[in-house]
């Protein structure tokens, strides 16, 4: 499944307002029933300067993509990581895979 980016200003704010928030080690995710599936990272400029904050959002999106396909029903995301000293694709990843899946947006890779 394929997904789409969410860029509008007032879409991102619906999804923050209605949306629900879940919370993991690295990273929160909110989350809004949609009719197509939608991702943005909000990175803000407590992370550092932009160089710093683009790399963030570039995990974040690979993160994302590895998960994407196993989306079960559409849905609007809002990936906001939480400050640390070092960022990993595998941490947002694992992470991710958790939310999702507790919230049952994915379908679960566990038998």
């Amino acid at each position: 499944m394929n997904y789409l980016r969410l860029k509008k200003a007032k879409k991102i704010a619906a999804v923050l307002k209605k949306g629900k928030m879940v919370r993991a080690e690295t990273l929160s995710i909110v989350y809004l029933p949609a009719e197509e599936t939608e991702m943005a990272v909000c990175v803000g400029k407590k992370f550092g300067k932009s160089v710093e904050r683009n790399r963030i959002k570039r995990l974040l999106r690979e993160a994302f993509r590895a998960h994407a396909a196993k989306i079960t029903s559409p849905v609007s995301l809002l990936l906001i990581p939480k400050v640390a000293k070092e960022y990993s694709v595998r941490e947002f990843s694992r992470d991710i895979e958790k939310l999702l899946t507790k919230e049952k947006i994915v379908e679960s890779s566990a038998p």
